[in-house]
């Protein structure tokens, strides 16, 4: 099977990508709980296996909690092992955006929201096939909504 189409890579953000949703800082606290607030606006990070959807896997689909537009799949979704909610893809390339992550005295690729540029994890390359990637994601950037389910309104959860 070829996966380069089935399952293209996200495009990349820079410093120069507009957001089609901006809110002011004062609006983001607003409509965030202070942990969604410190993951998805100041690139947080939720200690290992303390997020509610690490071993969770009921049929679904996952909406950023900035933006409340579907990200992820469960049927995408595995048990890294690592501590956090791991996906092999994103519901689609166009859903996230990944940007260039140079802190720690590393390189990695964070995830962020294409809508809001808000912080949902980081990807991998040591994921199952078909991708071989590992989107591994923070529970509280996450909304969580079982098959047939009615899309999120509000971001706080």
């Amino acid at each position: 099977m070829n996966t380069k189409h089935k399952y293209p890579n996200p495009p990349v953000a820079d410093a120069k990508t507009v957001y089609p949703v901006q809110y002011s800082d004062a609006q983001w606290k607003d409509r965030l709980t202070t942990e969604q607030y410190y993951i998805l606006r100041q690139e947080g990070t939720e200690r290992a296996f303390s997020g509610k959807y690490d071993h969770f896997y009921e049929k679904g689909t996952y909406y950023s909690a900035a933006s409340l537009q579907p990200v992820f799949s469960s049927d995408a979704k595995f048990n890294s092992g690592t501590g956090w909610p791991s996906f092999y893809a994103p519901i689609n390339p166009d859903a996230v955006r990944l940007v260039r992550d140079e802190s720690y005295g590393t390189v990695r690729w964070a995830v962020v929201d294409s809508k809001t540029g808000s912080h949902l994890g980081h990807v991998f390359d040591d994921g199952p096939a078909p991708t071989g990637k590992r989107y591994c994601m923070n529970s509280l950037a996450l909304i969580f909504v079982p098959e047939g389910g009615k899309p999120p309104t509000t971001s706080k959860q």
